[in-house]
């Protein structure tokens, strides 16, 4: 049985200075679904990654990488004549990023209902989603829906991450209605602080709601009760990578049968892990390193 299901895109990352002035950059691939695939098969998961690639050399890159860490890619699909998508991350000021998104027309755009395993689904323990997903056209969000209802119908745990990106979206109206929709079907709910009014009718008591809260933390609300726990007085090399690492230490914990005060530790210690790291996910622990 599959752990966690997971889709969504997988991205190139360039990482540089100003590009105006730099010569040197640093390639990656990334995504934030890719992310969390990569930590909870690190802690010994059994994950699974739909997304579409291009026939090109970052497509393969990313393919490699998932399966280099046991990331279990079955239903992954290349598109020919198709490009990759990519990311461009500039440093500006101290630890701020400025970031371009080059995935107009990317082959991992066009993920579709199509493509959605549901019998995968449907065994799997928890599907996993996210709005950068859900905002990346509609054939995207219709294969985000088609997984959400699938594990719905199989009563299989859906665990959902806002990540509101403003560039994906036409507006903050349309962001405010998908992202709620989703929010108001899963269990799980992971947020930033600034995106709780975002989803505000699906903050309800008997949903598990786990909000990021930056420098000072993070909290869960679970059973009614809140906990909380401080984040890990860390050297920060990027913080890129930080709120997806948080949801696989958290989700990992909670697979593993953990207390909400648990989960939340884990979650830290994956954070603190990412940001430490050039990398959205390289710097991220195995189960004998947690």
């Amino acid at each position: 049985m599959t752990d966690v299901y997971t889709l969504g895109e997988p991205l190139g990352v360039v990482s540089s200075g100003r590009v105006r002035h730099e010569s040197d950059a640093r390639l990656d691939v990334c995504g934030p679904e890719f992310t969390l695939a990569v930590a909870l098969a690190r802690l010994g998961h059994r994950c699974a990654y739909l997304g579409k690639v291009g026939d090109d050399e970052l497509g393969a890159r990313a393919l490699t990488v998932l399966k280099g860490e046991g990331v279990d890619v079955a239903d992954m699909r290349v598109s020919e004549g198709m490009n990759t998508g990519l990311l461009l991350r500039e440093s500006r000021v101290a630890r701020d990023l400025k970031v371009t998104h080059y995935r107009a027309g990317s082959a991992g755009s066009r993920l579709s209902p199509g493509n959605v395993p549901i019998d995968r689904i449907g065994a799997a323990k928890m599907l996993h989603v996210t709005g950068v997903t859900a905002g990346l056209g509609r054939d995207a969000l219709d294969a985000v829906r088609a997984a959400v209802s699938a594990a719905k119908n199989a009563e299989v745990m859906i665990s959902f991450a806002v990540e509101y990106v403003p560039e994906l979206w036409p507006s903050v109206r349309e962001a405010e209605e998908v992202l709620g929709e989703l929010a108001s079907e899963s269990h799980l709910l992971f947020l930033r602080q600034d995106e709780l009014d975002l989803v505000k009718p699906a903050l309800t008591p008997e949903r598990e709601v786990v909000v990021d809260r930056g420098a000072k933390g993070a909290s869960v609300r679970a059973d009614r009760m809140r906990y909380d726990v401080q984040g890990w007085q860390v050297p920060i090399v990027d913080t890129a990578g930080a709120g997806e690492a948080f949801a696989a230490g958290y989700i990992s914990a909670a697979l593993d049968g953990l207390t909400p005060q648990e989960r939340l530790h884990r979650g830290a210690l994956l954070s603190a892990a990412a940001v430490t790291s050039v990398s959205d996910w390289q710097g991220l622990p195995t189960r004998a390193e947690l």
